[in-house]
């Protein structure tokens, strides 16, 4: 082999394992999350912000609420890791985030699972026409909580 062909065998190896769209916006990512969504039933609320896919990364932030008192409130990351893989973190109330793995993915849906968080266990998003649906429950499925969100403001082009 020639140093020439090993070279480029090593650059190619090296490259991100991370697909990046026209714009900088990262395919392995689930970027129809992104815009600003709302539910709200009564005087329950919940809305939950996310940032467009780009530089490997989604921010997010979420709160619920009973008319004007805030209930709970995280920072969340939706992020491609150095070997590839992608990951959620949850920081609920600003305490250490924990990190669920990517385990299933498709065109419209991903889920992220870890078996050793005490609850949720299993974080779940999917559209629904013009829905976002957020799901956490145990590992099982069991102890479910659903979000169905509408978008309120969608992410910029």
């Amino acid at each position: 082999m020639t140093k020439t062909l090993l070279a480029a065998l090593t650059l190619i190896a090296a490259a991100p394992l991370v697909a990046a769209t026209p714009g900088g916006r990262d395919a392995a990512l689930p970027g129809w999350m992104a815009g600003t969504w709302m539910m709200e039933d009564g005087a329950e609320w919940s809305d939950e912000l996310w940032t467009d896919a780009r530089g490997g990364i989604m921010l997010g932030v979420a709160r619920t609420g009973f008319g004007s008192q805030l209930q709970s409130w995280e920072t969340t990351q939706i992020k491609v890791k150095p070997d590839g893989s992608v990951s959620f973190f949850a920081q609920p109330s600003g305490k250490p985030a924990s990190e669920f793995p990517m385990v299933l993915r498709s065109e419209e849906s991903v889920e992220f699972a870890n078996a050793n968080h005490d609850y949720p266990q299993r974080i779940r998003y999917w559209r629904q026409g013009q829905l976002l649906m957020a799901e956490i429950s145990k590992i099982d499925g069991s102890d479910a909580q659903r979000w169905n969100y509408r978008q309120v403001i969608p992410p910029r082009d």
